[in-house]
């Protein structure tokens, strides 16, 4: 019975076949983009061999998510979300074909690759904050963090397996067969899309335009327990996103080769995996938001580590624990969200959220890259990482709703005092 609590619960699965069906078709789909990654990565490194580079493609992922994220977000909560997110995702799927072009033919400078990373990051500023709304629709409250769980070991398992197989694919056939399978996989999205019902927002859709975005920034900043929760998270990844410096830690530490480049984002996700797996003994805890700082900390302590360490495998394992770290800050912070969050705003808070979880770590893979260009890997590993434990402490002492807020509270307006 003990380990029935601290394991993954599975049941929004069996109860929810739109769900179960949503949920298969993202994870085949996150499988190719994590394949993308390091297709993309490995291309712009190869061409270039410079870290400002290759933080260069987390900033043209960042750029789109920022500016058209909230706007985004407005929309979804104005229109039929499942609607939205069928026409955004096959952008992505458009998009991933011209990167396959580009990839087998080659020629293309690394500026328009990265145009090309742009654009497909402008249609997901518009599929993510749309597939954010759909497990409230699709869950009851008492399976809401059990299926974001689900979602969570989704995306570790495409991690886990992407990374590596996009790596063995490049070093074999080359980037555009990457490129080529990720655009046949979200045909697995679209699939879970179109057997979702029609999500049409409340009786109070958004007003449109900035009116729209600026009513969903004023309950972020009216709501200090999300507020605190998103900024957590920004200044987390921030400051110590390790992405950018991993070609560099590659040739530095196994030579090179493509097929180790793939290591270092899997190590990660099979500590976030673990996590996911056992997800029970902390989604069950009283005090998500207590137990994201704790995530986030451990997160900044365990990329230090990676930084100190000289032995390769060493670092895999730290990279490993800062995975675990890392789902356990990343579920409690999305239960806080949709816990907190009314439905006729939750397109918009929900593309905030992506906009830190997304844009965040691009920026801060872009200010790994500076730093290690004018120092070296090691000590913007090891800065970054200090730096974010001082952030979490800053964080915690300043928010006290964010300490104390409690997983039964579901109501928005009895989260709104400091």
């Amino acid at each position: 019975m003990a380990l029935k609590h601290v394991l993954l619960d599975v049941a929004p699965l069996r109860s929810s076949p739109p769900f179960r069906r949503l949920w298969i078709g993202q994870t085949l789909s996150g499988l190719g983009s994590q394949m993308t990654i390091i297709a993309v990565m490995f291309q712009v490194w190869q061409t270039t061999e410079s870290t400002v580079w290759t933080g260069a493609v987390g900033l043209a992922q960042a750029i789109p998510l920022v500016a058209l994220g909230l706007f985004a977000g407005s929309i979804v909560d104005r229109v039929d979300r499942r609607k939205f997110y069928l026409i955004a995702t096959s952008g992505q799927a458009i998009c991933s074909l011209a990167l396959a072009l580009q990839g087998f033919l080659g020629h293309l400078p690394v500026g328009g690759v990265l145009a090309l990373v742009a654009l497909l990051s402008c249609f997901t500023a518009g599929a993510g904050p749309a597939s954010r709304t759909f497990i409230p629709h699709l869950l009851p409250k008492r399976q809401l963090a059990a299926g974001l769980a689900l979602r969570r070991i989704a995306f570790q398992g495409a991690v886990l397996i992407g990374p590596a197989l996009g790596g063995l694919i490049t070093g074999g056939l080359g980037v555009g067969a990457c490129y080529v399978i990720d655009a046949l996989t979200f045909s697995a999205a679209l699939y879970g899309g179109f057997g979702l019902p029609p999500m049409i927002p409340g009786d109070e859709p958004a007003r449109p335009g900035l009116r729209g975005v600026l009513d969903g920034l004023s309950f972020l900043v009216k709501t200090p327990v999300i507020r605190g929760a998103l900024i957590t998270d920004l200044a987390t990844t921030v400051l110590s996103m390790p992405i950018s410096l991993f070609p560099l830690i590659n040739s530095e530490r196994f030579g090179n080769n493509p097929r180790t480049l793939g290591l270092f984002l899997t190590a990660i996700a099979v500590g976030g995996g673990a996590a996911s797996l056992f997800s029970g003994a902390f989604t069950r805890l009283a005090r998500p938001g207590l137990v994201m700082l704790g995530g986030s900390a451990a997160w900044g302590l365990s990329l230090t580590l990676f930084g100190m360490s000289s032995d390769p495998w060493a670092g895999l394992a730290f990279l490993a624990l800062a995975g675990a770290a890392d789902t356990v800050s990343v579920v409690s912070r999305s239960t806080i969200v949709q816990m907190h969050t009314p439905s006729e705003l939750l397109g918009r808070v929900s593309a905030a959220e992506q906009v830190v979880g997304e844009a965040g770590p691009d920026i801060g893979n872009m200010r790994g890259g500076l730093v290690a260009e004018a120092t070296s890997g090691a000590t913007a590993l090891i800065s970054g990482g200090l730096l974010c434990v001082g952030a979490i402490i800053a964080v915690g002492a300043t928010t006290p709703s964010l300490r104390w807020s409690s997983r039964t509270l579901s109501s928005p307006a009895a989260s709104s005092g400091t």
